[in-house]
């Protein structure tokens, strides 16, 4: 049974990589399911074994970026460390993540440059906007905790600076997933932790 169990398993990253392939190259309204499986190797059959239809197998995919997101998040939500260095540890995280983690990138990508946001993706959105309300809310609680310290001045608010630092890190993001030869990424990731925690001091 635990070998079905582990075939099982091989069979869905199987499908969900060859999902990320032709979302990532066709967008989701090109990409058929017929065509998944031709990628994967297989019939259509385990396709709908693992998924209900191409929505559910999308949302899958889409996952693939949400899942360390999500750990991030709780992770840097109750971290004790000094708040400055939290966020900036947030920073490095989230970018060195682009680089090292191929299925978290292309799955970022997917649905930044290759999704077009019809009715029939409210709840892939409404779940996408959660996720940003809770990491905008966790960065405001480190920033809250920087001020209280004296390490952030407060001429702007928690909740505005926690927004600067996702639309900082997302700019960047949706910059080099659009062209990623415009610069490497891998090099500049202390230029962009560091500015980011220079902007926060202003």
């Amino acid at each position: 049974m635990r070998r079905t169990k582990e075939e099982a398993e091989q069979t869905r990253l199987k499908i969900l990589d060859a999902a990320l392939v032709l979302f990532s190259r066709n967008g989701y309204t090109n990409t058929t399911l017929a065509n998944i499986a031709t990628q994967a190797g297989f019939s259509r059959g385990p396709i709908y074994w693992h998924f209900k239809n191409k929505d559910e197998l999308f949302e899958a995919v889409l996952l693939l970026s949400q899942g360390p997101l999500l750990a991030l998040t709780k992770e840097t939500h109750h971290a004790e460390g000094p708040p400055l260095e939290v966020l900036r540890a947030f920073a490095d995280r989230w970018l060195r993540l682009l680089v090292e983690d191929t299925r978290y990138r292309q799955s970022f990508e997917i649905f930044l440059n290759k999704t077009e946001l019809t009715n029939n993706l409210d709840h892939t959105l409404r779940r996408e906007r959660k996720l940003t309300r809770d990491l905008v809310a966790v960065l405001a609680g480190q920033v809250e905790r920087a001020q209280q310290d004296g390490h952030i001045p407060r001429r702007h608010g928690a909740q505005e600076l926690g927004l600067l630092c996702y639309t900082h890190l997302m700019g960047v993001t949706q910059t080099w997933l659009f062209s990623p030869r415009l610069f490497n990424l891998e090099e500049e990731i202390p230029f962009f932790t560091g500015r980011l925690i220079e902007l926060l001091k202003l």
